[in-house]
């Protein structure tokens, strides 16, 4: 199964990157997931089960430590197992 997550940390400073948002970049970088767009304002990666749900632990631990109060985050299914999209597929 391949997953998207979708995630911003919080608070936001416009001038310059908070700590928390520089670990978060580091965290998904170094998971090695496909597709990843880190922005000012959000932040999407892709890549299979196991390596976004160890991202997603890693960035809630790591970022958390380096000062984030806030981290919203969305986790889709993208391509389940039997090849159904968005987990709309039978099960």
């Amino acid at each position: 199964m391949r997953l998207r997550v979708e995630f911003t940390t919080e608070p936001f400073d416009l001038d310059e990157a908070p700590a928390h948002a520089v670990v978060a970049r580091e965290v998904v970088e170094a998971a090695r997931l496909d597709a990843v767009d880190v922005g000012p304002f959000g932040n999407t990666a892709e890549g299979g089960a196991d390596q976004v749900l160890g991202a997603v632990d890693a960035l809630l631990r790591r970022t958390l430590e380096a000062g984030a109060t806030r981290i919203s985050l969305q986790v889709n299914v993208v391509d389940a197992v039997d090849g159904s999209r968005d987990g709309e597929g039978e099960r």
